[in-house]
């Protein structure tokens, strides 16, 4: 087997060189079927990592594709359920698409995994990825990326993608990563027809992205109406609305930017631009909270308040929506359990 740096266009597939990357995926839920698929059939060597139920129902069928960007069908290179029945391999790229509140402890596990010339893409929703990897995987291995489209599982190994609201934008936030290489890195997902694109400005629209998750997800599930009665009902407008000025507020101490000048030009835009094309979603939160799995409110809420407490903001309103969401988290795990 032959390892590419990722150093110029020309050795990446999609590239005049069409070469072959050995990437593991790490977490084969909605997200991480999409991209093991959709990398496979363009031709990489793609291995699979993921708990046994999974890995036993993937090893069976395959993983499959279906939605907006079609019907996809493909058989993993290697399927295996622990990290150390691969500390012998190499790879090109790894993808993370786990639970943010399990990157620390999978970052642990597969610190020897990434080699010198190995990326690792973190695929995520929430704050504090970036940070929890960095405590054991050299910071200029680290890819952040700003995932935007929608995948749902149908069942293990098979998703449906059901909306994309905008290119997936790949940065380091440190800018430690030549942006010749993320453009590369772009360019072999887009060769796979997953849009994406780098940015010097990741942490920009990650932010971007939080604010959206933290005043839709939390509420979307603990009401459990879509994205559309929530912008219409006029007392859960108002929460949104102060959820949204309150990170506002933390993030101008912190001196952080977003694509918006203030809380109420996002706002304007929020009501305008981001809720109409997804009136009838439900937060993916509330189907985590249904099957009696825990959520990643504490990267989203969870984290603004920690950060508002950091630099002195007060965040009473996402206080009171993390501890709701916790509490009906907790009840129906407790219910499901008999």
């Amino acid at each position: 087997m032959q390892y590419f740096k990722l150093k110029s266009i020309i050795t990446l597939s999609g590239g005049k060189g069409g070469s072959k990357l050995r990437i593991l995926v790490l977490g084969l839920g909605a997200l991480g079927t999409v991209y093991s698929c959709l990398l496979k059939n363009r031709g990489h060597e793609i291995i699979g990592l993921d708990l046994e139920p999974v890995i036993a129902a993937i090893n069976e069928q395959g993983v499959k594709v279906e939605g907006i960007w079609g019907e996809h069908e493909a058989r993993l290179d290697l399927l295996v359920t622990n990290a150390a029945e691969l500390q012998d391999e190499q790879f090109d790229m790894v993808i993370l698409t786990v639970k943010s509140y399990e990157t620390g402890e999978i970052c642990r596990q597969i610190q020897d995994l990434i080699g010198p010339n190995t990326y690792l893409l973190l695929a995520q929703n929430g704050y504090g990825n970036y940070e929890a990897a960095s405590e054991y995987i050299a910071a200029d291995r680290i890819v952040l990326g700003r995932v935007i489209f929608g995948a749902e599982t149908v069942k293990w190994g098979h998703s449906r993608v059901t909306v994309i609201a905008d290119d997936v934008l790949l940065g380091s936030p440190d800018q430690l990563i030549d942006l010749r290489i993320l453009e590369d890195l772009a360019q072999v997902f887009n060769a796979a027809g997953i849009p994406t694109r780098a940015s010097a400005q990741v942490m920009q629209y990650v932010w971007a992205k939080i604010i959206y998750n933290s005043a839709l997800n939390p509420l979307g599930a603990i009401l459990e109406v879509p994205y559309g009665q929530l912008a219409a009902n006029y007392d859960s407008k108002s929460l949104m609305d102060e959820i949204i000025k309150e990170i506002f507020a933390v993030l101008e101490a912190r001196g952080q930017k977003t694509p918006w000048a203030d809380a109420q030009e996002y706002i304007e835009a929020f009501y305008s631009q981001m809720i109409p094309p997804t009136v009838l979603h439900h937060a993916s939160m509330l189907q985590d909270i249904q099957r009696g799995r825990r959520t990643e409110i504490d990267a989203l809420n969870g984290a603004v308040i920690n950060l508002g407490r950091a630099c002195g903001v007060p965040t009473p309103v996402n206080e009171v929506i993390v501890s709701l969401l916790k509490a009906k988290e907790a009840l129906r795990a407790k219910a499901m359990r008999g």
